[in-house]
């Protein structure tokens, strides 16, 4: 409902404006906030593993193989500008509203664009990442399900390497040994109170996923799933059925939790954000520390596949005002430092 239609029905039910407007905003904080709790929590968990540096640990980072062509490259280029292009604009959004008079106005219309400069962003670092391995895919079902089975895999620190699988209301989360808690409506303030929060945020996803797939195929004559007896299209799914989507769908992982900003930018959803009485700011920077951070991983495969050399070639051919700041500092204390692990032994490119 719009301000003025708001009023209008302020007047006509007898009630004050300020509490018609009051009584809305409630309605919209609380689905917002829980959102917000979601984000931080999965930067409070990034933040108290601080587990970067232990990707020069993994055995599976050690031995990774990777490398382009000389086509290949050109196409890597492409995406891990688009990827740094997206992350700059995130970035640069509250330093355009600093000083001005309608600056947290400023900041909660502007959640329209950051949400999905946030998801897309990772997008494309984590094509990237793929493209490295000689996978070259575009179709976003498939880059969450091949993302997801490299969190399984463990190619990802325990910062964002949980996940969970199984069948709707049957759900096994793994790799949050606090997740079996329940969040409250307060933001995480102890590492088991986040892992609850993430918890719960893999299991609103993955019920969101489910549910998707479920109408989908019962709402396409080919594909809707029958009685055996009546022949009818089944409007309730049991055990089996449910057993069937799951699999289907594979594991739930950070990277599902992430492209719920793509669905709220999509649809009407954002719309409580932006009318909601929620820390904006402080979900703002949320969402940039995590971008950072899954960012820096798929960043350290990139240069892994190409070596230390190759990468700084590539963001050589970078825009000058991508090269300093966010980029140059994370090359500096991210990248670089893996570079020299073991004694000062370096990692070079996979052969």
């Amino acid at each position: 409902m719009p301000i003025s239609d708001a009023s209008a029905a302020g007047r006509q039910e007898g009630l004050p404006l300020d509490e018609n407007w009051r009584k809305r905003i409630a309605t919209q904080s609380i689905p917002a906030q829980v959102f917000l709790n979601h984000f931080f929590a999965m930067d409070y968990h990034i933040q108290h593993q601080n587990d970067l540096d232990d990707l020069t640990r993994f055995p599976i980072f050690i031995d990774f193989k990777g490398g382009v062509s000389e086509e290949g490259r050109k196409s890597l280029e492409k995406l891990l500008l688009n990827s740094w292009s997206a992350e700059y604009a995130l970035r640069i959004t509250p330093v355009v509203s600093a000083g001005s008079a309608g600056a947290e106005e400023y900041l909660q219309s502007s959640l329209h664009w950051t949400f999905p400069q946030a998801y897309y962003s990772i997008l494309f670092s984590a094509r990237a990442f793929l493209a490295v391995q000689g996978i070259q895919v575009s179709n976003e079902e498939l880059i969450r399900k091949r993302i997801g089975n490299m969190v399984v895999r463990g190619y990802y620190p325990a910062s964002v390497g949980y996940y969970a699988l199984g069948p709707l209301n049957n759900y096994s989360i793994r790799r949050l040994p606090m997740a079996k808690f329940k969040p409250d409506l307060g933001l995480p303030s102890r590492a088991g109170a986040a892992q609850a929060e993430l918890g719960q945020f893999l299991k609103t996803t993955r019920d969101g996923r489910i549910k998707a797939l479920r109408n989908a195929i019962q709402n396409n004559p080919k594909t809707a799933l029958r009685s055996p007896r009546t022949g009818e299209v089944l409007q309730k799914f049991g055990v089996e059925q449910y057993k069937t989507l799951a699999r289907q769908i594979g594991y739930t992982t950070y990277f599902d939790m992430l492209s719920r900003l793509r669905i709220s930018s999509n649809n009407r959803e954002i719309e409580r954000f932006v009318d909601s009485e929620i820390d904006v700011r402080l979900f703002h920077q949320s969402l940039v520390n995590i971008v950072s951070h899954v960012n820096a991983i798929h960043e350290a495969y990139v240069a892994k596949a190409l070596g230390l050399d190759g990468f700084r070639q590539l963001v050589a051919k970078l825009p000058t005002y991508l090269q300093e700041g966010f980029l140059r500092d994370r090359i500096q204390a991210v990248i670089e430092p893996m570079f020299s692990v073991n004694g000062g032994s370096e990692l070079t490119a996979a052969a």
